[in-house]
């Protein structure tokens, strides 16, 4: 095989027999692993064909061959699993998916390895990986994005309400957002974060009305650092590092800052009353939440500047009282 030309046809044919075989091992069907002999005669067969002389050097066709390889495989069985399935489940098979596909792309990226260190890298064409996540992207993810970002979200509004969901299988799906974007962001922030971060905001827009009539400030501030610590221990779960800062300032702003006068102004439990009663904790909890937030500390100041005005000035006026009552006891004595 090696001293003949191979013609395009009858080289694809052996190719594809290779890659059907690994399409077999990725679907879970009985085959039995590539030895080191078939991984060789693959390899050895890409090489031939695009080391023979002009015409015969089958470079651009293989190059164009590999991609439709992928696409035909995403085509055919691919997508038709993730479209019959819904929510959690599609997730479930959205991440085996994504990992049998790169998978497959380790292995034809062996297979046609010659392409990559010669024919791609004097053309600076996308590398045989570029392509086959550009693939995956381009058929699968454009299509499956918006029904994998509510259903995550949805998962998300649930934990939050007490319910055990599977955050492993979260971290997976959010990795793909991640991953996808092949070294930027903006896959995970404009396809997910943004959505998210929206629904987290009117989440606990709806929490902090209920919350705000129903309970004592120091109730109240005590359920909002308990929601904050949970979005942290949601960022260090599934959600991606870069989302913490952008998060936290999301439930501050709907818990804290929307009603900090009505929560500070509580007439038995607000800022002064915990002020009178010296409830040191509370008061604690209430610098500690507003401290993280610009300004946030403000209208507490203000609120601890007229009480200790008003009891600098009762003060003064006791002594004034006294002093007083001393002179005019004296003048009585004195009459």
């Amino acid at each position: 095989m090696e001293n003949k030309t191979i013609g395009l046809d009858k080289g694809w044919d052996y190719m594809q027999k290779g890659i059907t075989k690994l399409k077999r091992i990725l679907e879970g069907l009985p085959e039995p692993p590539f030895t080191s002999e078939e991984y060789m005669m693959l390899y050895t067969t890409i090489y031939n064909m695009c080391t023979q002389k002009p015409p015969h050097d089958y470079s651009q066709q293989l190059y164009d061959k590999y991609r439709e390889a992928f696409e035909e495989y995403i085509t055919s069985t691919v997508l038709p699993s993730l479209r019959e399935k819904h929510d959690e489940f599609m997730l479930r098979e959205l991440v085996k998916r994504w990992a049998n596909h790169k998978v497959m792309v380790r292995w034809l990226s062996r297979f046609f390895h010659y392409l990559d260190r010669y024919f791609i890298a004097r053309r600076s064409l996308p590398t045989l990986n570029e392509v086959g996540l550009t693939c995956f992207r381009d058929l699968v993810y454009q299509e499956v994005h918006a029904k994998v970002k509510d259903a995550v979200i949805t998962l998300i509004d649930k934990e939050r309400e007490g319910e055990q969901i599977d955050r492993a299988l979260l971290k997976n799906v959010l990795d793909i957002f991640v991953e996808i974007g092949m070294g930027q962001m903006d896959r995970y922030e404009d396809d997910f974060e943004a959505d998210m971060l929206q629904d987290t905001g009117a989440y606990y827009s709806r929490k902090a009305s209920s919350w705000i009539e129903e309970d004592s400030c120091p109730d109240y501030m005590l359920k909002s650092e308990e929601c904050l610590k949970k979005e942290r221990d949601r960022v260090s779960h599934y959600l991606h590092s870069s989302s913490e800062t952008k998060l936290s300032e999301k439930v501050q702003n709907e818990l804290l800052v929307a009603y900090a006068n009505r929560l500070l102004e509580k007439e038995h439990s607000g800022c002064r009353p915990l002020l009178r009663n010296d409830k040191v904790e509370d008061l604690s909890r209430m610098y500690r939440l507003y401290c993280k937030i610009p300004r946030g500390l403000d209208p507490v100041a203000n609120i601890f500047k007229q009480h200790i005005t008003a009891e600098g000035t009762a003060l003064v006026q006791q002594a004034e009282d006294a002093t007083s009552n001393q002179v005019n006891f004296i003048i009585i004595l004195l009459v």
